[in-house]
C-alpha cells in the first residue's frame, strides 16, 4: 500500500505492480485495506490510484465496497478514484464503473474526482452536498455528459471536465457542450472548466455564450488546441463579465500576440505552454494536451 502522499487529512490507496502480482492485491481487497489502515478513521479524503490490473479490472469492486460499507466511509467528503500516471497505466486504459450507487451512500461527500472514461456511467445523479466534480480523461462520452446536463447538484461550485477527442472516447461535437451548459441547472457554479478539446475555439465560443458566465470567477478553457480564433473571442466577450477573477488557458496554440493581449485583460490569466501546431504532408495538426 502507497504511503501517504497528500496532506494529513487526505491518504493515497494503491499497490505496486509486486503487491499485485506476487502478493494476492486487487480490486478485490482494496476496500479491506483501506478499512483496516489505522489512519483511515482520521481522514477526511482518499485517493485510490492503481489497484492492480487496471486496463483489465474496473474499479466496481471499489465502488461497491464503499457503497456497502457506507456507514464506515460516512467521514469521507474528498474521493479521487483512478490518480495513475501513465507508467501505471494510461489513461484511456483505465477502466472505470458505474457510480450511480454511490450519490446516495455518500450523502455527506463534497469533492468527488475520477481519473478515467472508459466504462464509466454516472446514472441518475442527485446530491445535495457536492460542490466539485472533476472527470480527467482522454475522451469523454457524450452519454455521460448528458448524465452531467440532468444531475441534480444544487451546491455544485467547480466543473471541470476533459472533454478530450475522438479517437479516445468523445463521440459529441460543440452541439453537446452547448446543451450541457443550457440545459443543466447549476446555480451556485463558481468555477467551469471545459478543457482539453481538439476543439477548444468551438468550445470558447459555447462558454462564452452560456448562462454562466455571469456567476463565475474562474474560467478554465487549458490544456486544448485554443488559437487565436478563440483568443479573439475571448478578448471580445469576457470585459462584459468583470466578475471572472482567473482565466486559465494554460497549454494552448496562441501566437505570441494574442497572449500578450490576453495577458493585459486585467484579471488573473494564464497563457503558459504555449505550442506550435505540427506539420505532416502539407496539413498542420493541433493536440489537445491528455488523449492517451
Amino acid at each position: 500500500m502507497e504511503p501517504n502522499t497528500a496532506t494529513a487529512k487526505t491518504k493515497k490507496y494503491s499497490y505496486d505492480y509486486e503487491q499485485y502480482e506476487d502478493g494476492g492485491k486487487s480490486v478485490r481487497t482494496m476496500v479491506d485495506d483501506i478499512l483496516s489502515d489505522p489512519a483511515f478513521p482520521s481522514l477526511e479524503g482518499i485517493i485510490i490510484g492503481d489497484w492492480g490490473n487496471t486496463w483489465d479490472d474496473g474499479c466496481q469492486g471499489i465502488l461497491d465496497g464503499i457503497v456497502a460499507h457506507a456507514k464506515e466511509f460516512s467521514h469521507i467528503t474528498s474521493l479521487f478514484i483512478g490518480d495513475m500516471d501513465s507508467e501505471e497505466c494510461e489513461v484511456s486504459w483505465i477502466m472505470q464503473g458505474d457510480y450511480s450507487k454511490l450519490w446516495a451512500a455518500m450523502p455527506q461527500l463534497k469533492e468527488l474526482t475520477i481519473k478515467g472514461s472508459t466504462d464509466l456511467s454516472l446514472g441518475q445523479i442527485c446530491h445535495e452536498g457536492l460542490e466539485s466534480l472533476t472527470i480527467i480523461c482522454g475522451g469523454l462520452p457524450a452519454d455521460v455528459i448528458h448524465e452531467i446536463q440532468e444531475a441534480k447538484l444544487p451546491n455544485l461550485k467547480k466543473l471541470l471536465l476533459y472533454i478530450g477527442v475522438e479517437d479516445y472516447g468523445f463521440d459529441g461535437d460543440a452541439a453537446t457542450i452547448t446543451s450541457l451548459l443550457a440545459q443543466s441547472d447549476f446555480p451556485k457554479l463558481e468555477y467551469l472548466g471545459i478543457t482539453d478539446s481538439e476543439i477548444q475555439d468551438e468550445l470558447t465560443e459555447a462558454v462564452l455564450d452560456s448562462k454562466y458566465m455571469g456567476r463565475l470567477h474562474t474560467l478554465d478553457l487549458s490544456n486544448g488546441t485554443l488559437s487565436d480564433k478563440g483568443g479573439q473571442a475571448l478578448l471580445e466577450k469576457l470585459p462584459a463579465y468583470p466578475n471572472i477573477r482567473k482565466l486559465d488557458l494554460h497549454y494552448n496554440y496562441l501566437s505570441q500576440e494574442m497572449a500578450g493581449k490576453l495577458g493585459q485583460m486585467g484579471m488573473d490569466v494564464d497563457v503558459s505552454e504555449r505550442n506550435q501546431p505540427s506539420k505532416y504532408n502539407g496539413r498542420f495538426y493541433m493536440d489537445a494536451m491528455l488523449t492517451e
